[in-house]
């Protein structure tokens, strides 16, 4: 990658490394229903004259269906779920269950993209990861495996999402789509936002860590992260999955005094290392010469 891409690359990670710090500030003195539509809000703000100004927002008239599921099943259900999960379990946690993302989108693109035996590897490698991180740091606490299970969906939720666009969605310019799908979860969380609006004075410090998890964590990272894509390809982009959960662990641990034991770095490598595998596609073997030319000859 060249130089800026590892600037867009490094600027990804940061900004999908944090909301889940931002998100457990926030909660402090916001309902979980106001942080998502507040963030949502936001980003829809910023996205939609973005999308306006590049002469894309025409297209969404011809994609009302897929904008609207996907208006769902990628943003209203889990961020939902996962501000709500961030109740019951830390931060830090939070990002590292997500990072099981990409083995789920394996798991569901079986059938097309059969896996190998590493890629089977790779999958119980993450699984395993996962049962490690839900055993051992939330064991014996129910609403620790309610959160951990909120999570879980939630990243099942990103996986289908993300499989969606491959085969509904994929002539979409991506500024429009981004901005349709959070126009969406905006006009469909308002009417339960309005009855989630706080009771008592907030701070300063929420009203920020809203703000930015709006329009940093989740406009201006999408901005950057499409074109990262453009800079580096899909392949090398996608490789931020692995960078964003030590984000979300340091910060939890440096800043939110959240503890950092044996188990959560044993699941986290087995969790990345079974993404990696799960993900690898066997290369491409080139034909022999001397094969095709007899071929061609009879």
């Amino acid at each position: 990658m060249n130089r800026r891409a590892w600037i867009l690359f490094a600027v990804v990670a940061v900004l999908w490394g944090i909301p889940y710090l931002l998100i457990k500030i926030a909660i402090d003195e916001l309902s979980p229903m106001m942080v998502v539509f507040g963030r949502v809000a936001i980003a829809a703000l910023v996205l939609v004259p973005v999308a306006a100004a590049q002469g894309t927002l025409s297209s969404l008239r011809r994609h009302v269906v897929p904008v609207v599921t996907l208006g769902l099943i990628h943003i209203v259900g889990p961020f939902l779920l996962i501000t709500y999960g961030e109740v019951h379990i830390s931060s830090s946690l939070t990002g590292l269950l997500i990072a099981i993302e990409p083995v789920l989108i394996a798991l569901l693109m079986l059938r097309a993209e059969p896996l190998t035996a590493l890629g089977w590897t790779g999958l119980a490698l993450g699984l395993v990861g996962v049962a490690v991180l839900v055993g051992l740091d939330v064991s014996g606490d129910r609403w620790g495996l309610l959160g951990a299970g909120m999570i879980l969906l939630a990243t099942l939720l990103y996986a289908l999402a993300t499989v969606y666009v491959q085969r509904r969605a994929a002539d979409v310019p991506p500024t429009a789509l981004v901005a349709g799908t959070t126009t969406v979860a905006t006009l469909v969380l308002a009417p339960f936002a309005a009855f989630s609006l706080p009771s008592a004075p907030v701070s300063g410090g929420s009203w920020a860590a809203l703000g930015a998890l709006g329009l940093l964590c989740t406009a201006v990272a999408l901005l950057a992260f499409y074109r990262l894509i453009g800079e580096a390809g899909p392949s090398r982009a996608g490789l931020v999955t692995y960078a964003n959960p030590v984000v979300a662990v340091l910060l939890g641990v440096a800043i939110l005094d959240e503890p950092l034991r044996v188990s959560t770095v044993l699941g986290f490598v087995l969790i990345i290392a079974g993404c990696w595998l799960s993900t690898r596609r066997p290369a491409a073997v080139p034909p022999e010469p001397a094969v095709e030319c007899t071929l061609a000859a009879r």
